[in-house]
C-alpha cells in the first residue's frame, strides 16, 4: 500500500488489518504537535445503493456519537477522535492503544493463572456494566479484542461491533431497515446472537469463553459440547483452578440466556465473593462488636419450676445490667462518626441448675431482649489515643479491589483506625506488585492470595497507578494526616 494522507490530516503509516468491512490503519495526526498515533478505520456499506448509503450514513453518525461518549467516560475504551466520509467511504479515528492483545499475551507467556483471570474479569466487568447501561451490546468480545495496555496493565476493550453492524444494514422487501449480517466471531458467539438477537448476557458469554481460552489454551471450537444440555465441557483442561471460579465461568457460558448472569454487576459481585465476601462498596474492616455468650436453651418444670424461673429472670436482669454498664463505662473500640446506633442485644437464655426433683421440659425460658441505649455521636479522632484492635494479618478477606474502580470518600474511611487505613492505602500499591520495607505491611500482604510481589519499593513504577488509584492514595493519606491516624511509621 502506498503511503497516503486521509482527510488531509491523517498520515497512514501501515495497514493493521483488512476485511469485508474495509481496512484499519495506523496513522499520525499531522494536525497535532506531538504527531500522535491513532487508528483509522475505513468502513463501507456492503451495497452501492443511494437508499442504503443514506441509511448507513445516519446510523454511522449515531454510532460515532455513542463511541465518543463511551470513550470519554472510561479510559478502558479507546477515545473517538474524529469521524468523516470521503469518496463514499466512512472513517473513524480512534485512540491508539499501545499494548498486547490477550491472544499475544497467551502466546508470549503461556496460560494465565487463576488470580490473573480474576483480576482481568474484575477490571473488565465494570466496563461492560457501563456499556450495557448505554443500551449497547459489544457483540465481539474475544481475546483479540482485549488489549493489555503497556503503561498500566489494564485491559482495554476495542472494536465495538455496534459500529460495524451499521455498515451491514439493508432494506428488506417491505422497505424496513434490517441487518443482513451477523456480528460476532464463531465460537465466542452464543446461539441467540448467531440468530441475530443478542442480549446483554451475550457479552458475558463471550467474556467467559475468553477466560476459559486463557486458562486452557483451547479455542471454543476445540471444546466438546454436552449433547443433552448444549453446555461446553472444559473443566478437565483447567483442573488447577478453584471450583468456585469454575462455577462462575460455567454460569457465564450457559447455553440459555436465562441460566447466565443477568448483568455484568451480578457476575462481578459473584466473582469478588471468591476472596471478598463483603460487597466492594462497603468497608472491609468492621469494628469488633461486643458479644455475650449464649448458653444452651434448657428449661425446667416441676416442683421447683417457679423458683428456678424467678431465679432465671433475676440472673438475666443481672447479666443485662452488666452488659449496659459495660457499654456505658467502656470507651468504644472505634469512633462512630455521624450516626446514631440503636442495636438491640439478643435475648439471653439462662441455664438453670437441674436438680434431681426437676423435670426437663421442651419450652425454653428466656428473658426479654435488652435494648442498648443510643451511643453519643463522636467526631473523627484528633489524636492517636483512640485506637481499635488491629486486624489479624492472616486474614484473606481484604483486597480493596474497588479502590481501582471508584473514588474513595470520607464515608468509606470514617470509623477506621490507623492500621486499617494503612492497609487500605497500601493495598493499591500491593495490587500492582509492590513490596514494602515495613515488615508489618509485608507480612499482611504476603497472606493475601492475590498478592504477587514484583517490585522493590525503590523500583516500583508509579506510572502503574491509574488516575483514580493515585487520587485515592492521596485522599486516604490526607485523611490520615488530618486526624493523625497512622499505624505504620
Amino acid at each position: 500500500m502506498s503511503i497516503q494522507m486521509l482527510n488531509d490530516r491523517y498520515q497512514v503509516i501501515r495497514t493493521l488489518g483488512a476485511g469485508g468491512f474495509g481496512e484499519t490503519y495506523l496513522a499520525e495526526d499531522s494536525y497535532m504537535p506531538s504527531k500522535r498515533l491513532c487508528v483509522v478505520k475505513q468502513l463501507r456499506p456492503i451495497q452501492n445503493n443511494p437508499q442504503i448509503y443514506q441509511l448507513v450514513q445516519e446510523r454511522f453518525q449515531r454510532e460515532a456519537a455513542i463511541l465518543e461518549e463511551l470513550g470519554g467516560t472510561t479510559d478502558q475504551i479507546p477515545a473517538l477522535y474524529a469521524y468523516f466520509s470521503a469518496n463514499d467511504q466512512f472513517y473513524l479515528v480512534q485512540e491508539w492503544i499501545e499494548g498486547d492483545t490477550l491472544t499475544a499475551k497467551l502466546q508470549q507467556q503461556g496460560l494465565l493463572t487463576e488470580s490473573a483471570i480474576q483480576e482481568l474479569l474484575i477490571n473488565l466487568l465494570p466496563v461492560l456494566e457501563y456499556v450495557h447501561s448505554q443500551h449497547i451490546v459489544h457483540r465481539d468480545i474475544k481475546p483479540d479484542n482485549i488489549i493489555l495496555r503497556h503503561r498500566d496493565g489494564k485491559p482495554v476493550l476495542i472494536d465495538f461491533g455496534a459500529v460495524r453492524e451499521s455498515m451491514g444494514t439493508v432494506v428488506n422487501s417491505q422497505g424496513n431497515p434490517t441487518s443482513s449480517i451477523v456480528i460476532g466471531t464463531p465460537g465466542y458467539m452464543p446461539s441467540e446472537q448467531a440468530a441475530g438477537r443478542p442480549v446483554y448476557s451475550s457479552d458475558l458469554y463471550s467474556l467467559g469463553l475468553t477466560a476459559i481460552y486463557l486458562l486452557t489454551g483451547r479455542q471454543p471450537q476445540q471444546l466438546e459440547i454436552d449433547s443433552q444440555t448444549g453446555e461446553m465441557i472444559w473443566r478437565q483442561y483447567a483442573s488447577h483452578i478453584s471450583s468456585i471460579l469454575a462455577s462462575v465461568l460455567d454460569r457465564a457460558i450457559a447455553y440459555h440466556p436465562r441460566d447466565r448472569y443477568s448483568t455484568a454487576r451480578v457476575m462481578l459481585d459473584s466473582l469478588q465473593s471468591i476472596n471478598t465476601p463483603v460487597a466492594p462498596t462497603q468497608p472491609y474492616f468492621a469494628p469488633p462488636q461486643p458479644t455475650v455468650p449464649v448458653a444452651p436453651q434448657v428449661s425446667v418444670s416441676g416442683n421447683n419450676q417457679k423458683g428456678i424461673l424467678l431465679g432465671s429472670v433475676i440472673a438475666g436482669g443481672l447479666i443485662g445490667a452488666s452488659v449496659i454498664a459495660g457499654l456505658v463505662f467502656t470507651r468504644p473500640s472505634q469512633p462512630v462518626a455521624e450516626q446514631n446506633i440503636t442495636s438491640p442485644v439478643k435475648s439471653i437464655t439462662v441455664t438453670p441448675v437441674v436438680t434431681p426433683n426437676s423435670v426437663v421440659s421442651q419450652s425454653p425460658v428466656t428473658t426479654p431482649p435488652i435494648v442498648q441505649p443510643p451511643i453519643q455521636k463522636i467526631n473523627p479522632p484528633t489524636s492517636p489515643s483512640i485506637t481499635s484492635t488491629p486486624i489479624d494479618v492472616n486474614t484473606t478477606d481484604n483486597n480493596y479491589f474497588w479502590l481501582s474502580q471508584r473514588a474513595v470518600t470520607d464515608a468509606d474511611l470514617n470509623g477506621k483506625n490507623g492500621y486499617a487505613l494503612d492497609i487500605m492505602r497500601n493495598s493499591i500499591f500491593a495490587r500492582h506488585g509492590r513490596r514494602f520495607d515495613t515488615q508489618g505491611l509485608q507480612n499482611y500482604f504476603n497472606n493475601q492470595p492475590w498478592y504477587n510481589p514484583r517490585y522493590s519499593p525503590k523500583d516500583f513504577p508509579v506510572r502503574l497507578l491509574t488516575r483514580v488509584e493515585q487520587r485515592n492514595v492521596d485522599y486516604i493519606a490526607a485523611y490520615q494526616k488530618r486526624y493523625n491516624l497512622r499505624h505504620f511509621k
